[in-house]
């Protein structure tokens, strides 16, 4: 599998695909395309996440930070279990892939 390739059709709803899943870890591939969170709506995960911005551009916000983190290819994040973050904005013009590994840290 290549990443870049055969991109699934991001226009209506960001796609998602699990890549591996194993007990503890899970590496998804999400597609965005304009999509952001809803107003209101904050990820709030039992889980770790890791994230990388492989193309594309986004903007991710926690919840104790007034000002949205500017992605772009390259930049990636670990995520702590609980806390609340929210994507505000990807690029509506080119698809924005992320590499997100969820998992356990005990």
């Amino acid at each position: 599998m290549n990443l870049f390739s055969t991109l699934p059709d991001a226009s209506k709803a960001e796609a998602v695909e699990i890549l591996l899943a194993r007990p503890g870890i899970r590496i998804e591939r999400i597609v965005s395309l304009g999509q952001a969170s809803p107003p209101g709506f904050w990820y709030d995960q039992e889980e770790s996440e890791w994230i990388v911005l492989l193309s594309g551009a986004a903007q991710l916000r926690f919840e104790n930070e007034s000002q949205a983190r500017q992605l772009t290819p390259g930049d990636c994040l670990n995520i702590a279990p609980h806390r609340r973050h929210r994507v505000e904005w990807t690029d509506p013009t080119a698809p924005t892939i992320w590499l997100a590994v969820f998992y356990r840290s005990e």
